[in-house]
């Protein structure tokens, strides 16, 4: 079971690949026989719709569980969050009301008590909303999980890989 995440069509700092990055990388798992949810451009809401229905779908078969993510990511104060094209952050106390908290995915997971867990953050981008917070980190933070769970970045946890914006050609 996976649950595949594009994000660009942000209100600041659109992207360009996260869409077509998703698209493929959700053929690829079918090909195998995963079954995917593939969410393109979500709200907040239906990206923790979609996480629900990716814990209830885990739970039924209980085997292995793929999260895949691509868009803006930030880390605050040692967290990780996902951002939703819907997230409206001017501040960094915001994140957690506008955004998804990489952990509710690695809870989810474990709830489900899936055998072997991939976790993809395709999401160490420079950070869109770094001039409203008063931490400086970049890319993301290391994460923590269970026993059978394989987390993947982009980059090293706190190095910045570059997105590709539409508007400047590069982030």
């Amino acid at each position: 079971m996976a649950l595949v995440i594009g994000s660009a069509d942000y209100r600041t700092s659109p992207l360009v690949n996260p869409v077509n990055d998703a698209t493929d990388i959700a053929k690829r798992l079918e090909e195998p026989g995963f079954k995917v949810i593939l969410k393109l451009n979500a709200s907040q809401r239906e990206m923790k719709r979609a996480i629900r229905e990716f814990s209830a779908a885990l739970r039924a078969r209980s085997g292995v569980g793929l999260f895949y993510f691509a868009g803006h990511g930030v880390q605050s104060k040692g967290r990780n969050y996902l951002l939703p094209v819907s997230a409206d952050v001017r501040n960094e106390y915001e994140l957690e009301d506008e955004s998804v908290d990489a952990n509710l995915v690695i809870g989810a997971m474990d709830e489900a008590q899936t055998r072997v867990s991939l976790v993809i953050l395709d999401a160490c981008r420079n950070n869109p909303l770094a001039k409203s917070f008063r931490s400086t980190q970049g890319g993301l933070a290391q994460m923590e999980a269970a026993r059978g769970t394989l987390i993947g970045f982009a980059t090293a946890p706190g190095s910045v890989a570059q997105g590709v914006s539409r508007e400047t050609g590069g982030s």
